[in-house]
């Protein structure tokens, strides 16, 4: 059981963050194992007179990601880990029930003793392409992977799983983070894109391998000192919990350095990039606000007119 169940009850109010979310209806959010996951497809790229074969695929989706257990670890309700899923559909041709399109994802984590949820990853996956007939039951053979979008759904299941656990106590996630590794490899042999190895470097492959990588644990160990020691302590001791912070911010820029073409501590600056700025801004001492501005300017010199804030 995760470190947050001793605090369960103090998240009872607690907000939820959502991506633009486009689509049709309200999307479906159900009872979970282990996630909380609205689900959202959009579909108004698409000429289609059946509109139903949409909506059967959202409610397809929200069940499959949160009906079921996928790990042996209990959640209770409080715990449940929240988050967001819009398929954005480009095309989609009844005669053979392919899809096409991307993904836009958001994992969000409640912060100790507030109401206030932080993004622990969010990204667009844009090579999104499976068949799904009306009706269709998603199944899930972990052994025996044949069908791509079980496949995509499961690598983000246990993808979200080991992350937020990874937020909770240092490299918490790794059994979760195996599973993903073992989807990736199974996948290889797919003619589906997003999987292989020598892929784009943000693709599913390149994600996993690269948070899994020995010269990346620094990022990893950053992620539980930034949300566990950092943000979580923010309510009782704002300095102490922003000292932490700049400590796992050093520890971002040896992942960097480590590996200087990961894609992971742009995208990890991209989504925290709001965040920072307002955990440093006006707050801090100006040589601790100028070592966050130069770490972060390196790892992402594109987000430059937001960092300068820091300084402020």
């Amino acid at each position: 059981m995760r470190i947050l169940v001793i605090f369960a009850f103090l998240f009872l109010s607690t907000l939820h963050i959502s991506l633009p979310l486009g689509g049709v209806g309200g999307g479906f959010t159900l009872s979970a194992q282990e996630l909380n996951c609205t689900v959202r497809v959009n579909h108004s790229q698409v000429q289609s007179t059946n509109n139903g074969v949409f909506d059967a695929l959202e409610k397809a989706i929200a069940d499959f990601m949160n009906n079921r257990a996928w790990t042996d670890l209990q959640y209770s309700k409080q715990e449940l880990i929240n988050c967001n899923l819009t398929f954005n559909i480009k095309q989609y041709k009844a005669e053979d029930n392919r899809f096409t399109g991307e993904l836009l994802f958001q994992v969000n984590r409640p912060v100790f003793n507030s109401t206030y949820n932080t993004t622990i990853f969010s990204r667009t996956d844009t090579e999104i392409g499976f068949t799904y007939m009306e009706g269709e039951k998603l199944e899930y053979n972990e052994n025996y992977l044949d069908n791509n979008l079980t496949a995509i759904l499961a690598y983000y299941a246990y993808l979200f799983i080991g992350m937020d656990l990874d937020t909770f106590s240092p490299l918490g996630g790794t059994e979760a983070l195996h599973r993903v590794e073992r989807i990736v490899n199974d996948a290889q042999n797919f003619s589906e894109s997003g999987w292989k190895a020598f892929g784009n470097t943000k693709n599913r492959h390149a994600i996993i391998n690269d948070y899994m990588e020995t010269s990346m644990e620094p990022f990893r160990q950053m992620m539980y000192k930034y949300h566990r020691q950092g943000l979580d302590e923010m309510s009782s001791n704002v300095d102490r919990g922003r000292t932490a912070i700049t400590e796992s911010i050093e520890m971002l820029k040896e992942s960097y350095d480590n590996r200087p073409l990961s894609m992971l501590p742009q995208i990890f600056t991209d989504y925290k990039r709001d965040e920072l700025v307002n955990i440093y801004r006006g707050h801090g001492n100006s040589k601790e606000k100028d070592s966050v501005y130069e770490i972060l300017l390196k790892i992402n010199a594109t987000q430059n007119n937001e960092w300068k804030k820091i300084q402020k």
